[in-house]
């Protein structure tokens, strides 16, 4: 911005938080400069008493007419971004004046003005069907500061009469007047018939998954995927044919670039035998229904994420609430839990239940479960899903490198990611997971080209968290920095597991199992979530609970255990006090809760093996008991007395081989080789120990 007029752009409650420069130098070539991801409104957000605002193009403009005092003592002036620049944000000031009854627009009497006259007044139309819009009439070429300098003879105690005379005989506006607008700006074309002007609204646009298509009378229009969510640009992969013409126009253009836009309208002419002119009128009007589009997208998704607070009835507010006050409130809530259809994984679900509530607190808690193909831990974590507010959890199946870049900057603030394979991320992907794990958000760089300069600039895109995730994966072996960011827990794939399922699921085919019932329990847990109040806990016994020092990366793991500790507090925010400042204080029953759900975790966080594999080595170490120590064992014998699939054997051998548990004994490669066990650890003697200790430590709180 250097060389600039410098304009603060301020929020809601008048803070400053953006700036525009208006360049007084080189006006040629570039004349206006907004910061990256610009937010906030010149001179500000409107009154909440106005009743007219008059919108302008430009920042220069707005300035100009508030030092006219009959002009700014009757009318609220607000300006826009230039001619494609009347933001969201801007549209959400309007709709929150309640006794609002017109926008004037006060745009540049050139072609660039009154057609974004047409296309915004258009759009507010269509949101604000109740309001009066109008336009002035500028005279042709004129701006507002133009006419401020050309009409100094016209003033009346420094007042320039030529605003207020435009203002007075501006015009209501309509579908008549909008066509007039443009009729009038189109060159006369005498050798062939004049174009018909489109005047639908989006409904023009034949929307299907994939594709974009907007036909008229000279050609169809196919944009191809989506259009971008950055209301800067409308970069676009544009395919045009032309009926009885087996030829088709493929290019990539951004339609908010005018140079872009003829000279693609040249070469889709010469290419299809078409009139330059005319493609370029509907490329034209292209850009603004796919504008209205996008803003209505934009709306419907903004309109969806203040409805993220979901309006309880009070009789339903207060059940939630005598739930919330219950003495042995997680116990009750694992009971609720089995109820809404979860069968046995006691532990565990109760321990998902925790790390997926805590999304929208401050410390957000982040799991992954550990399980072999089948075992069902997609099912598990989707179940858990179903307990929390619908609108509060994003449920992805595939992600691309990219794909966490292009969310929009608050689109996975406070969410619950569900994420059915993790190790199906690819790198860039897994490393922007990460970061929103650890830091709550992630920043990117992109250089673009300036098509008036030339010049390269980087602008920079952010994703805002933080983010609540529960992922799955089959392989045990992830990245380290995996890791020690998240809870590791190991799906039941016991026999005495399976049963419970399968009867679970025979009851539920069979009638005997209340679906609606279910239905009802997850909708009345997810009311209990919807209560929960974010607060900020202190912890008095913090430093008198030490985890194993064995446990892998012990000082991320005591950061994950205090944060787990104050989630269960927060659960129990309705039973637990508060100091001076607000904040929950946790108690000794909130500290003893935590150890007890997340020690199995604590084991995951010590033992090598992962959880399915330490499931198996247990298995198979009992079974070759029964035979001796010394006992040597074949695949096959192990696959048919575990009653496992051979793929599965197969990944359990080869992690147990590679970390010399066990140990190739003899054998042939034609009638099979032979195996024993090499490290007869004992587990049970060590998760023996650390409970010990963990309790001892409780007892003397």
């Amino acid at each position: 911005m250097k060389h600039c007029v410098i304009f603060p752009l301020k929020n809601k409650t008048g803070e400053i938080v953006s700036f525009y420069g208006r360049s007084i130098i080189n006006n040629s070539n570039a004349k206006h400069y907004y910061l990256t991801n610009t937010n906030g409104l010149y001179p500000g957000y409107p009154k909440v008493e106005s009743e007219k605002i008059i919108i302008t193009e430009s920042i220069i403009d707005a300035a100009t007419l508030l030092q006219i005092p009959e002009i700014s003592a009757n009318y609220e002036i607000l300006s826009a971004y230039g001619t494609n620049r009347l933001t969201q944000e801007h549209k959400t000031a309007i709709a929150e004046l309640p006794n609002l009854k017109e926008i004037i627009f006060f745009f540049d009497g050139d072609e660039a003005g009154r057609t974004a006259t047409v296309k915004t007044g258009h759009a507010l139309s269509l949101q604000f069907p109740n309001l009066k819009i109008s336009a002035v009439q500028t005279p042709d070429n004129e701006d507002i500061n133009s006419l401020l300098d050309g009409h100094s003879l016209s003033r009346d105690n420094g007042k320039p009469k030529i605003f207020t005379h435009l203002i007075n005989k501006r015009q209501k506006f309509s579908f008549s007047i909008e066509k007039k607008i443009i009729e009038t700006k189109e060159p006369k074309v005498t050798e062939k018939p004049k174009a018909i002007i489109n005047t639908n609204d989006t409904d023009s646009l034949k929307i299907t998954q994939h594709k974009i298509t907007y036909t008229t009378k000279t050609a169809t229009y196919h944009v191809k995927g989506s259009i971008p969510k950055a209301p800067d640009s409308m970069k676009i992969t544009l395919e045009t044919e032309v009926a009885g013409n087996p030829r088709k126009s493929r290019t990539r253009l951004d339609l908010y670039e005018d140079k872009q836009v003829e000279k693609t309208s040249r070469a889709i002419s010469e290419k299809l035998d078409i009139r330059s002119d005319l493609t370029e009128q509907d490329l034209n009007y292209l850009t603004t229904l796919l504008d209205e589009y996008r803003e209505k997208q934009l709306f419907k998704y903004q309109e969806n994420n203040t409805s993220r607070k979901v309006k309880i009835p009070l009789d339903e507010q207060k059940t939630a609430l005598q739930f919330l006050k219950q003495k042995e409130l997680m116990k009750n809530f694992n009971k609720m839990i089995e109820k809404a259809g979860i069968t046995g994984e006691t532990d565990n679900r109760i321990f998902l239940f925790v790390i997926a509530s805590a999304y929208k607190m401050s410390d957000t808690l982040h799991a992954l479960v550990q399980g072999s193909s089948g075992s069902g831990k997609t099912y598990l974590i989707k179940q858990i899903a179903d307990l929390m507010p619908p609108e509060d959890v994003i449920k992805l199946t595939r992600l691309t490198e990219s794909s966490f870049y292009n969310f929009g900057e608050n689109e996975l603030s406070g969410k619950l990611l569900i994420i059915e394979d993790i190790e199906g991320l690819k790198e860039e992907a897994e490393y922007a997971f990460r970061e929103l794990q650890s830091n709550g958000e992630i920043i990117s760089g992109t250089s673009v080209k300036n098509e008036q300069t030339g010049e390269f600039n980087t602008i920079r895109k952010k994703v805002k968290g933080p983010v609540g995730s529960i992922c799955t994966t089959t392989k045990g072996e992830i990245y380290e920095d995996n890791m020690s960011r998240i809870f590791l827990i190991a799906i039941d794939e016991s026999r005495k597991q399976t049963d419970k399922i399968i009867k679970y699921l025979n009851q539920k085919s069979s009638g005997m199992i209340n679906k609606s019932e279910e239905k009802e329990t997850k909708k009345f847990i997810q009311n209990c979530i919807r209560m929960l109040k974010a607060y900020e806990v202190i912890n008095p016994y913090a430093d008198k609970i030490l985890l194993p020092p064995e446990a892998h990366k012990i000082r991320r793991l005591t950061e994950l255990f205090h944060a787990f500790i104050n989630q269960i507090t927060l659960i129990n925010q309705y039973k637990r006090k508060k100091d001076k400042t607000g904040r929950l204080i946790t108690e000794k029953q909130d500290i003893q809760t935590a150890v007890e759900i997340m020690f199995e975790s604590i084991i995951l966080k010590i033992d090598e093996l992962d959880g399915s594999l330490r499931q198996f080595y247990e298995n198979l170490k009992n079974y070759v008991k029964t035979k001796g120590e010394k006992y040597e064992f074949t695949r096959l014998e192990i696959r048919k007395a575990l009653k496992i699939s051979k793929s599965q054997q197969h990944t359990f051998f080869t992690a147990l081989l590679e970390s010399e548990y066990i140990y190739q004994a003899g054998g042939h490669i034609n009638r099979g080789f032979k195996y024993r066990i090499n490290y007869w650890d004992n587990n049970e003697k060590l998760r023996n120990r650390i409970k010990t200790d963990l309790e001892n430590q409780l007892k003397n709180l």
